[in-house]
């Protein structure tokens, strides 16, 4: 029995206020979407209620397969959404449709703000629902949970809150199962009761939900107007271009172009088919901290759970649909985390998804540079994630270097100089800064190229022991670098570079005697051609990148530096012949290598004043 009798009024939730505030106010011009938004919503009830009843056969008691009908009124000015799957209880239609438990609800509406169409916003942060208040002035929505026999109903005019009440009589009635969802328009949306433009938003954007959409017109009989078909059981030579772009836009909930489509069947120990799609724009989730994939698991065309973890969580960017023949329909979530069966799957089909990246790159790498730009930072956590396939996603991966962009490591290896056996490599935070590193300079000399890694994943990944196609992926900021029988592009050159500015054992011992426990070593530099210093960590310690995001995050203790000097340079030279400023140009070299690493010094105020000090004496002696 209901205990509430009276309507109840409660406020939206802050972010939800603001949102509908936005929808108000139209900040869409294609206002379309809300019918899809509604009819996926009611596929997604269709689906659960498949799902629950297969434990439960009673929750269908009418063995009527579940279905969405659509109803427009032109004289009570009033469009209805129904859908007969699992339906909504007193709290749940609070929780679902008062709040908006997701993480990137406030992201969504800072970029909503800024955007001049938020249209293909909605899709991508569940907030379809409330997309129906750019139609109606008010909504109400009366829903009976599978089950039960209890109804409630929702309204609300878009405004700061929501009443909710127990159905009367004549609602209860209406609403055997599931939820009806009535808009009662705007006067500007008039067109949306027009049975013909019913028709086309369906055709357009839902005509591959699994369920039967029934249009029901006020004259006449009701009519089927999408082919509810499991389009990924349909073979390949009946599907058209717009067919896929259609499908992934109604599972991704999406308005982006797919980059790429596979399609298959696989038969054997296994028979499965599979649909996925990767996307040609960053989904807004893509880098939340539960790194959930979205590829939707279908047993014999039930829809099982859009969770499950078909995919590594490097490939969550992949949407789609892989549907099973030999999955046990009554399978539950945390049964699928063990599932031998569906390992095999998740084995196979990883292969399969890399696999077709591979081709795409080498047959279209148009396309494939939209998937890499927008999610080859987390393709790249494969490489550390997943030791089977590293080579593999070595080679899948496209890389600034200093000798062009989208550079392949098959590309490096082909254009390696005489005697180099490593492919080198840079982390950073930008490839400007990378570009004007010191470390660099001895490299450039030699006309070897150098991969400029700024990716945060970058600075994980390369801390493996790495290799590709034999050849050792090897940093410039960490251990010993010796570039000697490489030769130097200017001949010239390698006469001068013997020469030295000071002598090295007494040049050292000044500067270790200065600095004290701030390094670890001081020694000559190899990497170094113009520049007086660096930094670089040693051979076992972390790379310098990584150390500082650690650090950031106070996951590891700092390790002191190497500080390495260039011999040939004056500023170097000048330390043995100038006792007095030794200390002072010793501190200098530390802290301009901090600094072009992007690191502050360790006193700031000391730096200057010392800065100060030695520019005044070099004036006092000119």
């Amino acid at each position: 029995m209901t205990t509430t009798t009276a309507p109840e009024s409660q406020p939206f939730q802050a972010e939800v206020a603001e949102l509908l505030n936005l929808m108000v106010h139209s900040v869409y011009s294609e206002t379309d979407i809300f019918l899809r938004e509604l009819i996926s919503n009611a596929s997604d009830a269709c689906d659960k209620l498949r799902y629950e009843a297969i434990s439960a056969p009673e929750l269908i008691t009418d063995g009527a397969p579940p279905k969405i009908r659509i109803a427009p009124d032109k004289k009570a000015n009033t469009l209805s959404v129904v859908d007969s799957g699992i339906g909504m209880d007193r709290q749940e239609l609070i929780d679902n449709l008062g709040t908006i438990a997701r993480s990137g609800t406030k992201s969504f509406l800072s970029r909503l703000t800024e955007a001049k169409d938020g249209t293909n916003l909605i899709g991508q942060f569940g907030v379809g629902f409330y997309a129906a208040f750019m139609v109606a002035e008010r909504i109400v929505v009366t829903s009976r949970r599978a089950g039960s026999d209890q109804v409630f109903v929702w309204s609300s005019s878009g405004g700061s809150g929501f009443e909710i009440a127990p159905a009367s009589d004549e609602e209860a009635a209406r609403v055997t199962r599931g939820t009806e969802i009535v808009l009662h328009l705007k006067k500007d949306a008039a067109k949306y009761l027009e049975t013909h433009e019913i028709e086309r938003i369906v055709r357009a954007w839902s005509d591959n939900i699994q369920f039967p959409i029934e249009l029901v017109p006020e004259e006449g009989e009701p009519r089927q107007i999408n082919s509810a078909s499991a389009l990924w059981q349909r073979p390949k030579s009946e599907l058209s271009p717009e067919d896929y772009k259609q499908a992934y836009q109604q599972i991704a909930g999406a308005f982006d172009e797919p980059a790429m489509t596979l399609h298959y069947r696989a038969e054997g120990r296994q028979s499965y088919a599979v649909l996925l799609f990767a996307p040609s724009t960053k989904p807004f989730d893509l880098f939340d901290q539960a790194r959930k994939g979205k590829v939707k698991l279908y047993v014999r065309r039930v829809f099982i759970a859009d969770d499950a973890d078909v995919l590594p969580a490097y490939l969550r960017f992949i949407r789609g649909v892989i549907d099973s023949e030999d999955l046990p329909l009554n399978i539950s979530r945390e049964m699928l985390q063990n599932n031998p069966q569906l390992t095999q799957i998740r084995k196979a089909v990883t292969g399969r998804v890399i696999s077709e990246l591979e081709s795409l790159g080498e047959k279209e790498p148009e396309a494939f540079v939209k998937i890499w730009d927008a999610f080859g930072p987390v393709i790249k956590e494969g490489i550390w994630e997943d030791f089977e396939r590293r080579e593999k996603l070595l080679g899948l991966s496209r890389f600034t270097t200093t000798k062009g962009e989208k550079r392949a490591l098959k590309q490096y290896v082909e254009d390696l100089k005489p005697n180099q056996t490593d492919i080198y490599y840079l982390t950073g935070e930008s490839v400007e800064r990378l570009k004007a590193n010191p470390k660099l300079e001895s490299a450039t000399a030699r006309g070897i190229e150098v991969l400029l890694l700024t990716d945060p994943v970058d600075a994980f990944w390369t801390s493996g022991q790495l290799d590709f196609g034999g050849k050792p992926l090897k940093s410039l900021s960490q251990g010993d670098i010796d570039f000697a029988l490489i030769p130097l592009l200017d001949e010239k050159a390698e006469d001068k570079k013997e020469e030295s500015g000071a002598d090295e054992a007494t040049t050292i011992a000044l500067i270790k005697d200065a600095l004290g426990e701030r390094v670890s070593d001081v020694r000559a530099s190899q990497r170094l051609t113009a520049s007086a210093s660096c930094l670089v960590a040693g051979g076992d310690a972390h790379d310098r990148m990584l150390e500082r995001l650690l650090a950031m995050q106070n996951k590891a203790p700092t390790t002191r530096p190497i500080l390495e000097i260039n011999m040939r340079h004056p500023l170097v030279a000048a330390i043995a012949g100038d006792k007095e400023a030794a200390r002072d140009l010793s501190f200098l070299l530390l802290e301009q290598a901090q600094i072009l690493d992007g690191e502050l010094p360790e006193d700031p105020a000391a730096f200057a004043s010392r800065l100060n000090q030695l520019v005044l004496r070099g004036l006092a002696k000119g």
